[in-house]
């Protein structure tokens, strides 16, 4: 079986496979960071901004929340001014998960209690620093565990680059199917696609499981915290 594995794997099937991965990861890091800035900002607009201001901001997050992912992935693909292919899918995932982003920090917003705002006011607070050094800190402490459901869905969304020929992990591991004899010297069987494909989901699940494992402390934690508040 060992003998089996190494010649599935071998060093030239595995830098392959990882530089896709490499893609993957390059595209969702710079989605969920860009994407956090702005629905920050979104949330904030559509909490606290002059009416215009939020009517603009609700019509980009119902834009976009109520359209597919999929769908922004080929516009942006075919449609957005930037040089590269991953880089034309990550701007797809920065509009599509910036709205999400935005409903997040806007819940966390609302669970905030107003008097914050007027014990802050009479400390000398402005609204800017209001938000800045009291609000926001308690908002992101509420949405950490949402915010980061929602980056395990931006991970595995990347899937949907495979769908525009774009190089990454899944794209990748297809593609292998096709030129399995040039790099490995025999025809492809059966047991060579389930353990290729096999490989793929687990480089998927080992983020997804640390960021869920994550995601449940925070959880546990943030019960704890609210148990104690309550007594």
């Amino acid at each position: 079986m060992l003998d089996y594995l190494s010649g599935l794997f071998t060093p030239t099937i595995l830098v392959y496979l990882l530089k896709g991965f490499g893609i993957t990861m390059k595209v969702a890091a710079i989605a969920i960071l860009l994407s956090i800035i702005i629905g920050a900002i979104l949330g904030l607009v559509r909490s606290y901004a002059p009416k215009p201001l939020k009517k603009l901001a609700g019509a980009y997050i119902e834009w976009f929340r109520n359209t597919p992912n999929l769908l922004w992935v080929m516009v942006c693909f075919i449609a957005a001014p930037l040089p590269s292919d991953w880089a034309r899918c990550a701007m797809a995932y920065v509009l599509f998960t910036s709205a999400m982003m935005a409903e997040i920090v806007r819940g966390g917003l609302n669970s905030i209690p107003k008097g914050q705002f007027e014990a802050a006011h009479s400390q000398g607070f402005n609204m800017v620093g209001t938000l800045w050094y009291i609000i926001l800190p308690q908002c992101f402490r509420q949405i950490i565990p949402t915010m980061l459901s929602q980056i395990i869905t931006v991970i595995k969304d990347t899937s949907f680059m495979a769908q525009v020929a774009v190089a990454e992990l899944l794209f990748r591991t297809k593609n292998l199917m096709s030129i399995f004899y040039n790099v490995a010297g025999r025809q492809i069987t059966a047991s060579d696609v389930f353990l290729l494909f096999g490989f793929a989901m687990l480089l998927y699940f080992a983020v997804n499981f640390t960021l869920s494992c994550i995601v449940r402390y925070l959880q546990k934690k943030n019960s704890i915290s609210g148990e104690r508040v309550a007594r």
